[in-house]
C-alpha cells in the first residue's frame, strides 16, 4: 500500500486498524483514525473512552445475543458512536472485535505516553 508511510500504525486486530495520519491539519493532529468493516472515525482520545463506554454497555445489554445460533450473520446490536447521528449494526462478533480494536488502541496510546512522553510536544 503507497500510503503506509503517511500513517503511524497504533493497533490492529483482524477486524480492523487504528492509526494517526503524520500530515493532519492541526485540529486534527492528536485524532485516531479506526477503520473497520465500511466504516472509518476519527476520533480523539476523548471519543475513544467514550466510544469504549458505549461498546461496554452495548456488550452488557446484549443478553438476547449470548445463546443465538445466527451469532455471525445477524447484526441485531446497535452500538452508539460518538458522533450523536451515527449508530451501527453489529453482530456479536464484529461487537467483540471493535471492542478489542478500542482497548488495544486505548492501551497503545497510553503506553506511548509513559514511554514518549506527550505526543502535544513535537
Amino acid at each position: 500500500m503507497s500510503h503506509m508511510q503517511d500513517i503511524n500504525p497504533i493497533y490492529h486486530n483482524p477486524f480492523g486498524v487504528a492509526f494517526q495520519w503524520k500530515r493532519n491539519s492541526v485540529k486534527d493532529i492528536n485524532k485516531v483514525q479506526l477503520v473497520f468493516r465500511d466504516t472509518g472515525l476519527l476520533l480523539s482520545k476523548k471519543e475513544l473512552k467514550d466510544f469504549q463506554k458505549s461498546i461496554k454497555c452495548t456488550m452488557e445489554t446484549s443478553t438476547l445475543c449470548q445463546d443465538c445460533p445466527q451469532n455471525e450473520s445477524c447484526r441485531a446490536l446497535l452500538l452508539d458512536t460518538p458522533a450523536p447521528q451515527v449508530t451501527l449494526a453489529l453482530s456479536k462478533k464484529e461487537l467483540n472485535a471493535v471492542h478489542d480494536l478500542v482497548a488495544g488502541t486505548l492501551f497503545q496510546l497510553q503506553l506511548d505516553h509513559l514511554l514518549y512522553g506527550s505526543k502535544d510536544s513535537e
